[in-house]
């Protein structure tokens, strides 16, 4: 398990964690740039408020990711069935 020190938009953050260090870069990567074009969009929004509906944002991008990695497993699974 690697352990990360980060500035991600201004925070200092430390973590421990087993993922891949390019991967956290990326993801940090991901994390700025949303922060960003929602920056944009929100006028004088606080840091706070703009990180929640960063924090959601994220969210529900996880979310429909796993609802359709469950509609792949199902019809995978249907596939399957049907060979077997």
């Amino acid at each position: 398990m690697a352990h990360y020190n980060l500035n991600v938009l201004g925070f200092e953050v430390s973590f421990k964690a087993e993922a891949d260090p390019k991967r956290i870069e990326q993801a940090k990567h991901l994390l700025e740039e949303r922060y960003d074009a929602l920056r944009q969009h929100g006028k004088q929004l606080s840091k706070e408020k703009l990180l929640t509906f960063l924090a959601l944002a994220l969210a529900d991008d996880m979310l429909q990711a796993r609802e359709e990695m469950e509609k792949s497993e199902k019809r995978l699974r249907t596939l399957v069935d049907t060979l077997n």
